[in-house]
């Protein structure tokens, strides 16, 4: 593995209320080590995904546990053949993923942890309402048997889908149980805190995501069905971790699978079947140029930097940290 990349993806909800003293000196120590990505810091707690040489992302991992408040800090870690980010980033925020609900305190009002060696258990049972709390592109390419999907474009949608359907007919209505997940696991802390709020008083959530459930779990064992849309290069993963099919396309950043490339409506780096249509002629011209330039870039062995500034959608305000620079890299040639 020396000449892969190591990749932690992070997070935890503790009350930090020098979030903004702490900024200068993290990139400081992370940019030293030729680590890159995103990390996010707010009062609320410290998010984040980076990327670099083993040795790296060690020692900043154990830089971040040598403050009290972050001892307990947990990653999950994951390879990848090259750099998935183009550089260091750690922004201060409101709120370490965006929900848009104040008072909402994830450190103290979470939900019942499930370990994944544990969850199919709860989900099997047909008396407990399984909810996946990510964004519908998300939710396509893979769920849970059975699970609920809210079919949000953004997280800041999810607290008008739980009041919705928690009145008379929706499916959350007269429900004791009810068990949610995400990718890695931050989201559900606030999903769960937030049915807390609202009355909800058994509610569990999956001990370190979809992530860890497909890390612990066999595959033959597993009430999985597709795969995990990430938030790098990568794109997807399933079992064991082990990188997907999907490519992202490169005008809308819409997961596609071989199918969607095999489509009439599909052009590298153009349009796809989710966006087919939606564009203006001078922004398909605008596309083909990057992707002529990505071509030459990639023909010479380099990545296509220069197209990071054409780029001015952002992820959802609930993606995990390390979804702006992934927009950032969707953009590259594919390593």
């Amino acid at each position: 593995m020396s000449n892969q990349y190591l990749v932690a993806a992070l997070y935890k909800f503790v009350h930090l209320s020098d979030f903004a003293d702490l900024r200068a000196p993290l990139l400081a120590f992370c940019e030293a080590r030729d680590v890159r990505g995103t990390l996010l810091l707010a009062e609320e707690g410290i998010n984040g995904t980076i990327a670099g040489p083993e040795q790296g992302i060690r020692a900043v991992l154990a830089h971040l546990r040598q403050d009290p408040r972050l001892a307990s800090l947990e990653h999950k870690e994951s390879w990848a053949d090259s750099q998935p980010f183009y550089r260091m980033k750690v922004k201060l925020k409101r709120e370490i993923v965006t929900m848009g609900v104040p008072n909402i305190h994830a450190a103290t009002m979470a939900g019942q942890y499930v370990r994944p060696e544990d969850w199919n258990e709860l989900i099997d049972d047909p008396d407990v309402v399984v909810v996946d709390t990510r964004n519908d592109y998300e939710v396509s390419i893979g769920t849970f048997a059975g699970a609920v999907n809210p079919k949000t474009a953004s997280f800041t949608e999810f607290p008008e889908w739980v009041k919705e359907q928690s009145r008379e007919g929706g499916v959350l209505h007269g429900k004791a149980r009810i068990a949610m997940f995400c990718t890695g696991g931050i989201r559900c802390e606030k999903s769960t805190a937030y049915l807390r709020t609202q009355g909800f008083d058994n509610v569990y959530h999956l001990e370190g995501g979809i992530l860890k459930y497909l890390e612990t779990v066999p595959e033959e064992n597993s009430r999985w069905n597709g795969q995990c849309f990430v938030f790098d290069e990568r794109v997807s993963v399933g079992h064991g971790l082990r990188q997907g099919e999907y490519t992202f396309c490169r005008a809308c950043r819409m997961p596609l699978s071989l199918a969607d490339r095999e489509s009439p409506m599909y052009e590298e780096g153009v349009s796809c079947p989710s966006c087919h249509g939606k564009h203006t002629e001078e922004q398909l011209q605008r596309f083909r140029e990057r992707q002529k330039q990505v071509l030459l870039a990639r023909a010479r062995r380099q990545r296509h930097i220069g197209v990071r500034a054409q780029q001015k959608a952002q992820p959802g305000p609930d993606a995990p940290a390390g979804a702006e620079a992934a927009v950032e890299s969707r953009v590259a040639a594919r390593h």
